[in-house]
């Protein structure tokens, strides 16, 4: 048989399966394509672009195509060398590799969820498997190589899912161990600030991550971690706790300095003036830095000896720098207490030689309340006058009844108590009681003029002399029988009438305008008929007949 026969034969027995790898030879190289023989009745063409090494390509070499199309709607063969090389590739890959293995690609370009990567053949890394922390710019991935690890391999669709995500956190886990298996508490060591909470922040130690309180930041206060870290940092802390069996471990950044507070018996005493920064303000007080990690409040109760400061933001401000002085120091519980008004001198102190009992002082009524007045005597010390000591004979609901704010008044001091800081004063006090000597003024049967200045419905009330009221019961206005006191007497009402009762210890007077024109006989029997009143009714059960009197004369 000759040559020409024998190729022919061989030639007619080849396989001319399609999707199949067949060898060919290259016949003509041009600009754009080569044409490939394969043996078959026309020739092939392949696009130069699937040849990433062309140039090393000449006429006559023999290579491995993909037969894609036999004959296409021009006749012609339908080759593809790129598409060879994917599937020799993925057989390969196929049985050299099973899922969980690792294997070397390269980042081709970005697709929608994640980035091709070829590792012989095309792979997909979704974007969640690419880094620990989803990457925001995927295009810095584009072009470099890395390893991976193959998650998926699905033969009929042709598809491999990888993950470099995994073999980053199997690196940083077998760190972490070994990490965790040197350490020890007290060591220092140096990370990088991984992450920042408003509670601490998180120091990365090449694969094992710690948490840093922000308690454990600093000696003296801080308000949050970014005031001394800032994502990135690389610093040295110290180790405080570990906890190997849940891989966690606590750090420490304060703690490679001293504690200042355990020598601060040494630096401060009780009673010594001190130099600070005022760090913060809160409605009860100001907290005081004397030095890094040493503070101490200044209580808005010594803020002044005089002036009555509801809030600390009063007074003082964030960052300024005071005076203060030291009132006690707890050392355990890392406080001090410090106190500004005594700086100054204590005007309290010289009240009780300056304001003695019995003295009469001036002042200006500066507030008015339910139970008393407040006269200034001089700035930031005030008397108060009870309602009590205002009169000696009338019934005082209210101080406005007789005083006004902004009035200036002369008061007796009653008492002084420096350590509550009060001065009790007395206006009643100015004059003699007129009931102390009431008898010498006022006698059964006499007969006194005065002003009706309240009506109730038992009665009404007379002014006499020296603000002395006197009481009209309802039985002693007319000989006739009364059933309403306002039908016969009005506030101003000029009257008439007798003493006909005097009960001092209750401070009471009864007088009878009907009595008026009686003779002392008469007079008398008018009292035996106030003493035999019924129970309720007479004199000494009234003592809160002006407070009914008056409410109902505002009715």
């Amino acid at each position: 048989m000759s040559a020409s026969l024998q190729e022919l034969f061989a030639n007619s027995i080849k396989d001319f399966t399609e999707n199949s790898i067949i060898k060919g030879r290259v016949i003509e190289i041009r600009p754009r394509e080569m044409i490939i023989d394969i043996g078959y009745k026309s020739e092939g063409v392949i696009p130069v672009d699937e040849f990433p090494n062309v140039e090393q390509i000449k006429v006559g070499d023999e290579i491995e195509v993909l037969l894609v199309q036999l004959e296409n709607d021009e006749g012609m063969v339908v080759l593809s060398k790129s598409q060879a090389e994917q599937k020799l590739n993925w057989d390969k890959i196929v049985n050299a590799c099973n899922e969980g293995a690792t294997i070397h690609g390269k980042v081709t370009k970005k697709v929608k969820g994640g980035l091709m990567v070829n590792i012989g053949v095309e792979a997909f890394l979704p974007g969640s498997q690419i880094d620990l922390q989803p990457p925001r710019n995927l295009d810095d991935f584009v072009g470099k190589t890395y390893e991976f690890k193959i998650l998926k391999i699905n033969q009929e669709r042709k598809n491999i899912v990888l993950s470099r995500r995994e073999l980053i956190e199997q690196e940083r886990s077998e760190k972490r161990r070994k990490i965790l298996s040197t350490i020890k508490v007290g060591d220092r060591v140096r990370g990088g600030v991984k992450n920042i909470t408003d509670f601490g922040a998180f120091i990365d130690l090449d694969g094992l991550d710690g948490l840093l309180h922000i308690t454990d930041m600093s000696w003296k206060r801080i308000g949050h971690p970014t005031e001394m870290l800032k994502v990135g940092d690389e610093v040295e802390v110290v180790v405080l706790d570990i906890n190997r069996e849940k891989e966690r471990v606590s750090f420490g950044l304060k703690q490679k300095e001293a504690n200042p507070w355990d020598s601060i018996d040494h630096k401060y005493a009780l009673g010594a003036k001190v130099k600070g920064k005022v760090t913060n303000l809160l409605p009860y007080g100001a907290f005081v830095e004397l030095e890094p990690g040493v503070e101490g409040l200044v209580h808005v109760s010594e803020l002044s000896w005089t002036k009555r400061i509801a809030r600390a933001s009063d007074v003082l401000t964030v960052g300024q720098e005071i005076d203060a002085v030291i009132l006690g120091i707890q050392k355990d519980e890392q406080k001090i207490s410090l106190g500004i008004r005594q700086l100054e001198r204590n005007p309290w102190e010289e009240a009780a030689h300056k304001y003695p009992a019995g003295s009469t002082v001036k002042g200006k009524v500066r507030n008015l309340t339910t139970f008393g007045a407040f006269v200034e005597l001089e700035d930031g010390i005030d008397g108060m006058v009870h309602v009590n000591d205002i009169s000696w004979t009338r019934k005082i609901n209210h101080p406005s009844e007789i005083l006004k704010k902004g009035d200036d008044v002369e008061a007796i001091v009653l008492e002084v108590d420096v350590n509550q800081q009060r001065i009790s004063l007395g206006l009643k006090q100015l004059s003699k009681d007129p009931w102390s000597h009431i008898e010498t003024r006022y006698k059964v049967g006499d007969l006194v003029t005065g002003k009706v200045s309240k009506v109730a419905s038992f009665g009404a009330f007379v002014q006499l002399q020296d603000d002395i009221d006197g009481l009209v019961h309802i039985s002693q206005i007319s000989e006739e029988r009364v059933e309403k006191v306002k039908n016969h007497l009005k506030v101003g009402d000029e009257v008439k009438a007798r003493v006909v009762k005097i009960d001092v210890p209750n401070r009471r007077i009864g007088l009878s305008i009907k009595a008026a024109s009686y003779d002392m006989e008469r007079v008398k029997k008018e009292a035996e008929n106030l003493d035999n009143l019924k129970p309720g009714e007479d004199l000494v059960a009234l003592e809160h007949a002006f407070d009914k009197a008056s409410d109902q004369s505002k009715k």
